[in-house]
């Protein structure tokens, strides 16, 4: 953080009063449920966004992208609902000003840093750690609160509003409420979330393919239409009251019939996910996550050759309970359950199968669950 600060002083002339700090998140099993009202699993990670901030009076907020060198400013008294269509990645700021204004929240102007080494489109949820370290520094500078539940949601409506991703509250929820050595089961109806302790002696190792993905313009919103539709077609609010019975009975297109059943049977294995790591059964665990997979590529059909390549040379290691891919797909990342031991054999070896059998350099790295969002006053 130290050369943070000191970006910060060369900038403004004057030293940050603030830093605030929200982490990517990797969920370990759960995918596009949340959207659906389900449940998932994610854990924080030990990669992160860091905002360097100091208040000012005009009701301006500037910001310095440093890993991107670039700049923006925009006045607080005319953030709604203009989004940028020059400087995108200063749209989730925006989109978390204007949320905490339309809540009543009153903002100061920030002078402002970021950096972060979550990768960009990995599936890490560099947009999420972005907006929840955004709210803590606009809390931070105007003095108030802001429950994580509340955050989360902000952060959400930043995404749909600004960014055009349709997107759910997990990563969101991950970033503002993670704890260390914790998994976290949510239910994204009611944003109600318990911790569940990581496997002893497991390592949770995450493995971005280099591909990277545009989630605003994938076929993300698609899918989550789909789900609307077979929910719909059930006469349920969403797929989380659904069963595969239900299913069966409705007379709906195949592709959405497809979309239905993975959703349906994601929710159980979260569930089954849970009961599993309780009972330290890791095999069942890695079972579950694998099934995972299998299902997003067959059902829900957001693999891609490079994610699936990289979930079968994971599975290979020795040392290996599961792989699956991880975030919303179409690119990314996955991850994997491996034993600590055998981590670091792991990682050459994959990387060395991987860039020969694809071209791409891919980037493993173990991670613990990790701290979410907070802020220290300097």
């Amino acid at each position: 953080m130290t050369q943070l600060l000191s970006h910060f002083q060369a900038v403004y002339g004057r030293p940050a009063t603030l830093l605030a700090r929200a982490p990517g998140r990797v969920n370990l099993i759960g995918e596009h449920t949340d959207y659906n009202d389900g449940y998932v699993l994610p854990a924080a990670i030990e990669r992160e966004t860091c905002i360097a901030a100091a208040p000012r009076p005009d009701g301006i907020v500037r910001l310095v992208a440093r890993d991107l060198d670039r700049e923006t400013t925009f006045d607080l008294a005319h953030v709604a609902p203009a989004a940028d269509p020059q400087a995108t990645w200063s749209n989730y700021v925006r989109g978390v000003a204007a949320g905490l204004l339309a809540a009543g929240y009153r903002l100061r102007g920030l002078d402002a840093v970021i950096q972060g080494n979550v990768p960009v489109g990995s599936g890490l949820s560099s947009s999420a750690a972005l907006e929840m370290a955004s709210v803590q520094a606009f809390a931070a500078a105007g003095e108030f609160t802001v429950p994580p539940d509340q955050a989360a949601r902000i952060g959400q409506k930043a995404e749909h509003d600004f960014v055009g991703a349709n997107t759910g509250l997990m990563d969101q929820l991950a970033s503002a409420l993670g704890q260390p050595d914790r998994v976290l089961l949510i239910d994204c109806r009611d944003l109600s979330y318990r911790p569940v302790p990581t496997p002893a002696g497991a390592t949770i190792l995450i493995a971005d393919t280099a591909v990277r993905r545009q989630l605003a313009s994938s076929a993300y919103n698609e899918r989550r239409s789909q789900c609307e539709a077979a929910a719909a077609a059930m006469g349920v609010r969403a797929l989380r009251d659904a069963n595969l019975e239900m299913l069966a009975r409705v007379d709906v297109p195949d592709v959405v019939r497809r979309r239905a059943q993975h959703v349906i049977e994601e929710n159980d294995r979260v569930l089954a996910t849970v009961a599993a790591l309780q009972a330290g059964d890791l095999t069942q665990v890695g079972r579950l996550m694998n099934a995972s997979h299998a299902s997003l590529r067959d059902l829900y059909e957001v693999s891609s050759a490079e994610l699936d390549a990289m979930a079968e040379l994971l599975r290979s290691q020795p040392g290996c309970y599961g792989a699956r891919l991880t975030g919303a797909g179409f690119g990314g990342c996955c991850v994997a359950l491996v034993d600590a031991p055998a981590v670091d054999a792991a990682i050459a070896a994959v990387s060395a199968a991987y860039s020969a059998q694809t071209g791409l350099t891919p980037a493993l790295y173990p991670t613990r669950a990790a701290q979410g969002a907070r802020v220290e006053l300097l």
